[in-house]
């Protein structure tokens, strides 16, 4: 018998796990439709002479990709907040915490267009070839997967995995303290993520098939028993694909899309 204390507790947990999966619907129908639009795969990326359009297409995959696998820990902290208030100390809504977590993702979002705008102009510059831009892709697909392998990877992926120790462990009372910790935990989960992100710049940034294979296997990481396992499986499947990208460019998705472009 579920006690009266519990039942808001539980809707409001049913309300908020409701809206992060609705948005990410939402985003994910978006990108399917703007994929058909643009024609699958647009090799460097989504018109790198639109810095805005860029921003909001990115922050638009990252609710898509990362509402369903931050989902244990907004909860977990919903839930801490809920206990502090029944014992009637200060509420602070879970949406803070959220809105710091997407702040990271975004200027993350800044970092890569700058990233991937520069190295596109000097691929333009330089004059590389089709199979050499490839193969640079194969190159960072090489890089994802070691890094997969790596004890920085590892701590992050274990602060991930931890949701309530996370949240116990870096807890600050207050707006600011919610916004500190959002961030704190976007911080980790960029440092678990962020280079199967940038893998997408190689395999094709609309390439909506590998957006939700790389969704499929961060969730696996963070909510599965065996997530460092499946981290190790994954670090191998991409050092394997790289290297094949570098014997053979033309198995890149992008290697048809853009000749001038990762």
């Amino acid at each position: 018998m579920v006690s009266e204390m519990s039942l808001p507790l539980k809707r409001q947990r049913y309300v908020i796990l409701g809206f992060l999966l609705a948005v990410a619907a939402v985003a994910w129908s978006f990108l399917i439709w703007q994929s058909v639009m643009a024609g699958q795969s647009m090799g460097p990326g989504m018109n790198m002479q639109a810095p805005l359009f860029f921003l909001v297409m990115w922050v638009v995959m990252m609710a898509a990709m990362m509402f369903p696998t931050a989902a244990p820990m907004i909860l977990t902290f919903h839930r801490v907040q809920v206990d502090k208030q029944q014992r009637g100390q200060s509420f602070v809504s879970t949406w803070v915490f959220v809105a710091a977590y997407m702040l990271v993702w975004a200027l993350f979002g800044i970092v890569a267009f700058l990233a991937a705008t520069g190295i596109q102009m000097v691929i333009k510059v330089s004059m590389i070839s089709m199979e050499m831009t490839a193969r640079l892709g194969g190159v960072v697909l090489i890089g994802a997967g070691v890094y997969q392998l790596t004890p920085l990877k590892t701590v992050c992926l274990t602060k991930c995995q931890t949701p309530l120790s996370f949240i116990l462990t870096s807890w600050r009372d207050g707006v600011g303290g919610a916004f500190w910790m959002g961030a704190k935990h976007g911080a980790f989960c960029l440092g678990c993520c962020w280079l199967l992100f940038v893998i997408l710049f190689p395999i094709g940034i609309m390439n909506v098939a590998a957006m939700a294979v790389i969704t499929v296997v961060i969730f696996a990481e963070k909510s599965l028993p065996f997530g460092n396992r499946i981290a190790q499986i994954a670090a191998l499947g991409l050092i394997a694909y790289g290297l094949l990208a570098i014997v053979v460019p033309s198995t890149l998705p992008t290697y048809m899309q853009s000749p001038s472009g990762m």
